[in-house]
């Protein structure tokens, strides 16, 4: 895993509504070599089952978590309108965004965009669940079960992982990072959607 966070780009709203709709809207992420810490990250996902649980330092940053809990859930409740669901589903998005070194709002704007929440969502091109990952990338790691893709977690930690990668790839430019994980590297269309979406999450 990669740790180094990177200052993100200030939301843009216009576009921000433009990608979602009731078919997913990935485009095509490149297959492409893996170095280890990536591989790393994506085979323990496949491992684990249960939605991880945030480990906190201190008491402030717990209730730092519970205040974003509840805030961001409220606004969720239309996509996600079971409480047991919407929160293990936040608690694997702060989990999982943040180890990869992403803000959650980010990733929360991203999933909006690639599938407006649903966990099951498949793009004409075969990108799976809330992020829209590509099949390809289960192959890499070996039995290329795409089915795997559906699975919470998994898809959140590849999700998390894949745009980590390409952060690190365009040296920290979250433009073209959004752009190569949706296949319209140096597009803006996408990018701004994503960065638009990204603002409602915000706490």
């Amino acid at each position: 895993m990669v740790s180094r966070r990177i200052a993100l780009l200030s939301p843009v709203n216009a576009l921000g509504l433009l990608f979602i709709s009731e078919q997913a809207s990935a485009g095509s992420q490149t297959e492409e070599p893996l170095v280890d810490a990536v591989r790393g990250a994506l085979s323990a996902a496949i491992a684990q089952q249960a939605p991880p649980v945030p480990d906190f330092a201190s008491a402030e940053d717990s209730q730092r978590y519970q205040r974003w809990l509840a805030s961001v859930g409220e606004r969720l409740k239309r996509q996600k309108p079971q409480g047991v669901v919407r929160q293990e589903f936040l608690q694997t998005i702060w989990y999982e965004s943040r180890r990869a070194g992403l803000a959650p709002a980010l990733v929360l704007g991203l999933i909006q965009v690639e599938s407006n929440f649903r966990k099951y969502a498949i793009s004409p091109v075969g990108a799976r669940g809330y992020m829209q990952v590509m099949p390809f990338w289960t192959r890499t790691l070996g039995d290329g079960d795409a089915s795997r893709l559906f699975h919470m977690q998994t898809n959140l930690r590849f999700g998390c992982v894949i745009l980590r990668h390409y952060l690190d790839r365009e040296k920290g430019d979250l433009f073209m990072a959004l752009g190569r994980y949706n296949g319209s590297r140096g597009k803006p269309a996408y990018p701004q959607a994503v960065l638009g979406a990204k603002s409602q999450w915000e706490v």
